[in-house]
């Protein structure tokens, strides 16, 4: 490992491991301070792709930072075998972990989802979309915080640019990126709204039992409210839905809009919206 990284931190036991480099808890000397420090091999990459991935979480990281709800970079440090990052140390389980059990109280996902839309409105308005975000990159602080991470994916648009390439993950990705158009910072919005669909139901609103057969889904968009399994979730979370997961991007939300809207302004408390 780098030479400042053992310099400057103590690396402890091992607490993650990624398809290009391993998570170590890691300590300052001084304040004692507990961090994560994500350990990436740079002989494992082995096309541009992997590279520009590389390069892009740091850089876009430390240009979001420090917000309440994105994973901060603290620390870069890169030599010619390792790219060492120290972030916040998060809990193992992400949100992919709590929405397994099965459907999230209104009141619990408007919580999640006004925190992860918060973590994409300050990235949009600095000009940066995510293009990946799944609940295995949504991750919590020891006090329970939600901290959007991996930005890998993530894209400048500022400047009125579009964005293209087909990035993201099948149940989340947006219909106009698999179509191969150009695109704008929206794609995050339908993503949020894929992940609150299967927060308040249980299950993804597209799906299919291969990649293909969900994309496929994805690109028809028929977006349904089966009422066996959406009989409690009230008229104004299926409504945001609506609005967050709409084909036509020219009509679907902001994340600014999401925020402002009646569900998430009112916490999911269905009885003050009546």
């Amino acid at each position: 490992m780098c030479t400042a990284l053992k310099t400057n931190y103590q690396l402890s036991e091992e607490i993650g491991r990624g398809r290009f480099g391993t998570i170590f808890r890691c300590f300052h000397p001084l304040s004692n301070e507990p961090y994560a420090c994500k350990l990436i091999d740079k002989s494992l990459l082995h096309d541009s792709t992997d590279r520009d991935c590389l390069q892009n979480e740091p850089k876009f990281m430390t240009l979001l930072s420090p917000h309440p709800n994105i994973l901060q970079i603290f620390h870069v440090f890169e030599d010619d075998q390792y790219l060492s990052i120290v972030m916040d140390l998060c809990q193992p389980h992400t949100l992919f972990d709590r929405m397994v059990d099965g459907p999230i109280q209104e009141s619990q996902a408007a919580a999640l989802m006004k925190n992860l839309l918060e973590a994409v409105a300050h990235c949009h308005r600095l000009g940066v979309a995510h293009r990946d975000i799944k609940p295995d990159n949504i991750l919590f602080d020891s006090a329970d915080n939600l901290k959007l991470a991996d930005f890998g994916s993530a894209e400048w648009f500022g400047d009125g640019r579009s964005m293209s390439g087909v990035v993201g993950t099948p149940y989340y990705v947006a219909p106009e990126v698999l179509l191969g158009r150009e695109y704008d910072e929206k794609v995050d919005v339908w993503s949020c709204g894929v992940i609150l669909y299967i927060m308040l139901a249980g299950i993804p609103p597209f799906y299919g039992d291969s990649a293909a057969e969900i994309f496929e889904a994805v690109v028809r968009a028929n977006l349904r409210f089966p009422s066996r399994i959406f009989r409690t979730v009230s008229p104004a979370a299926k409504d945001l839905l609506r609005k967050m997961i709409c084909r036509d991007s020219s009509r679907r939300f902001s994340a600014e809009q999401a925020l402002r809207h009646p569900w998430i302004l009112s916490a999911g408390d269905t009885a003050e919206l009546t």
